[in-house]
């Protein structure tokens, strides 16, 4: 176990990382096209192809998702992976056709101080691409890349997180997150994450909770009124589910960011979280299922707190500062 999402089959991830930019793409492919939904709780989303994600609609598996930054400018990256799925001849059949099924959430990072001045076309096409084309199993990097790389938070440079866990039967789950939260994830001023009750291993520092609590460490600590941000991210399992199963996974998650962030669901966040299933292995009881519903709320949490743990400042002057900046 490597503590990521991809310790799931049949998972890949690719960044495409651009520090002069402070913006980013994170593909996620799946090896076979998987079950998957999703579910929109901020107040000012981003995305592309997520109504499609309730349950009530027709198409029930995805072939990828995309997670950027870039605000509106960014949805052109699930066309640039889109390309790289029909390249290969992936996608869902219409007739003679095949088109790739590429949901997509974006977050706001025009405003971190990188340069935004790309002329009359968005890299985000060709950076989406790249991406995909950057897609293995396995290991991949954490904090300032990909989607997370212009991440930040209301105090704390943001970034890309991951974490996973199995039940007692032996399923997987796993959640990836980009953390661009107008709210905060450590307590007060830090260095404690919201998210430490639920730490796994030292994963974010092992530091746990502070050891008492003042008014002010629940004073609301956000980036501005005038800001929109947007927590991005997916859980996935192993498990074989419905799409309305895999669906409620997704409002689970939700829980773990609500746990990770305060405040989080803003009428300017556009907090968006998918939810896939590979279907590798049969769950073999009700319990396994309540269990994965547990558990997507702890790997979010925790994911939320590697991104920001692992996070490193943007290189232009006058960037927010990083955890590892100001607490080593």
């Amino acid at each position: 176990m490597l503590n990521l999402i991809t310790d799931i089959a049949g998972i890949s991830i690719g960044h495409a990382t651009d520090l002069e930019l402070g913006s980013g793409v994170t593909a996620i492919v799946f090896d076979k096209p998987a079950t998957a939904s999703g579910t929109v709780l901020g107040g000012a989303p981003g995305g592309r192809d997520t109504a499609l994600l309730d349950p009530s609609m027709m198409v029930e598996q995805v072939d990828a998702f995309v997670l950027s930054g870039g605000s509106a400018f960014g949805l052109d990256a699930a066309g640039g992976v889109q390309a790289g799925l029909r390249a290969d001849g992936r996608g869902f059949e219409v007739g003679n056709v095949r088109v790739p099924i590429v949901p997509q959430a974006i977050l706001m990072d025009l405003l971190n101080g990188g340069n935004k001045d790309w002329g009359l076309q968005s890299p985000y096409r060709d950076m989406g691409y790249d991406a995909y084309k950057a897609a293995r199993s396995g290991s991949f990097d954490l904090g300032t890349v990909g989607a997370g790389t212009g991440a930040t938070t209301g105090t704390l440079k943001g970034g890309l997180g991951s974490a996973s866990a199995t039940t007692k039967s032996g399923l997987t789950i796993g959640a990836i997150v980009a953390v661009n939260a107008l709210g905060s994830a450590v307590v007060g001023e830090g260095p404690h994450f919201w998210a430490a009750p639920f730490e796994s291993e030292q994963e974010f520092g092992g530091l746990g909770l502070p050891a008492s609590f003042s008014e002010s460490d629940y004073a609301m600590r956000i980036k501005g009124l005038n800001l929109t941000s947007t927590t991005i991210g997916l859980v996935a399992t192993n498990a074989q589910l419905t799409k309305a199963q895999t669906h409620r996974l997704s409002i689970m998650a939700h829980d773990g960011l609500a746990r990770a962030i305060l405040p989080a669901h803003l009428p300017a966040d556009g907090d968006t979280v998918f939810s896939a299933a590979t279907g590798e292995k049969q769950m073999a009881s009700a319990g396994d299922y309540f269990e994965l519903c547990h558990l997507a709320t702890l790997v979010m949490a925790r994911a939320v707190a590697r991104g920001v743990h692992a996070a490193t400042a943007l290189p232009q002057a006058g960037t927010q500062p990083a955890w590892r900046d100001r607490f080593g």
